[in-house]
């Protein structure tokens, strides 16, 4: 992909300096494309949590040949599950509270880092709950950026910010973009020379209902305060033992890696000896009667065939053990899955 983001020439470059926000996807690709092409100095943040993958972003600022500084986001949207000032979408998405956040902690890089401006991708009326000019507003207001926060493709629909009043950026070569259509974009991306780019998605794993389950669940339980745990939703299939103790079972080679990584101290690990099988983890221990149905689920799950017993070990603390154990039926324990 070309990144076509080029001054013209001819057209006198304002000289502004504008950190955008790159998710990755196409209206913040061409909101940096926009400020480069009239010679802004443009580099890009990208947010990473467990919540949402930075790949996209990754490859797009490689195309654009962008310089992207990644921000540690975790504990800031952990509070904001927690207690979002603005409340929650479909789900346990605080997207109006998240965004604001995300501006306001690029603000804190433009000051850290010499910049003028904080740019987004963002669209009036693309998205009908958050960026209708209601939440837009919020959004700026709870950044607190003080008028530097630019939003290229809808820009001229907004009121001036600053780098646009102080000649900074030339507003008159920015955008009015407005509702849920992709065609402009799609058009502007073919005059950048823009071949491929992501399909519009959400994207955030905070708007599934299924992984918000999981995520509630140890919210209940265990709490958020171990960013461990939250990064293990990740992996594995998730269990809420009759005894009240966390399991989680890997469903492959890479989960299961994942799994032995993570265990710290206080963890249970259980794994198949003499047959292929899963690794199973207890992040928070259990109780003896939980040990044993989790092993129950360790071995049911490994390739027993006509086994009536498989060997499972169990490591906790400095030791292990190894217990001959029956596999337990699966209708019995599929009901604790969430």
């Amino acid at each position: 992909m070309s990144d076509g983001c080029v001054a013209v020439e001819g057209v006198k470059a304002p000289g502004g300096r504008g950190l955008c926000l790159l998710s990755g996807g196409l209206d913040s690709q061409l909101a940096i494309c926009l400020l480069r092409e009239q010679g802004v100095h443009v580099e890009a943040v990208v947010f990473a949590s467990p919540f949402f993958k930075i790949s996209a972003a990754k490859r797009a600022a490689e195309n654009l040949k962008v310089k992207l500084h990644i921000v540690t986001f975790t504990q800031d949207i952990l509070e904001l599950v927690k207690h979002p000032p603005h409340g929650f979408g479909g789900a346990l998405n605080p997207c109006i509270d998240c965004h604001a956040r995300m501006i306001k902690r690029a603000g804190e890089l433009m000051s850290e880092l010499g910049f003028d401006f904080v740019a987004t991708g963002e669209v009036l009326n693309q998205r009908p709950m958050s960026q209708n000019r209601r939440s837009l507003g919020i959004v700026e207001n709870d950044a607190a950026l003080g008028g530097r926060l630019l939003r290229p493709l809808s820009a001229l629909l907004l009121e001036p910010t600053w780098p646009e009043t102080e000649g900074l950026v030339d507003r008159s070569r920015l955008l009015s973009l407005n509702g849920r259509s992709r065609k402009p974009q799609m058009e502007l991306a073919a005059q950048y020379g823009m071949k491929e780019y992501p399909s519009p998605a959400g994207g955030c794993l905070l708007t599934e209902k299924g992984f918000c389950r999981k995520l509630a669940d140890l919210r209940d339980h265990e709490g958020l305060g171990e960013e461990r745990l939250v990064w293990l939703l990740l992996h594995g299939r998730h269990f809420r033992l009759p005894g009240g103790a966390k399991c989680v079972a890997g469903r492959d080679a890479r989960d299961n890696a994942a799994l032995k990584k993570s265990q710290g101290k206080g963890d249970m690990l259980l794994y198949t000896v003499n047959v292929p099988g899963p690794t199973l983890l207890l992040p928070c221990g259990a109780s003896e009667e939980d040990l044993a149905l989790a092993a129950g689920i360790c071995a049911a799950y490994g390739d027993h065939g006509e086994r009536t017993a498989v060997l499972v070990r169990i490591v906790r603390g400095d030791g292990a053990e190894e217990r001959q154990v029956t596999p337990l039926p699966k209708e019995r324990f599929l009901g604790w899955m969430q």
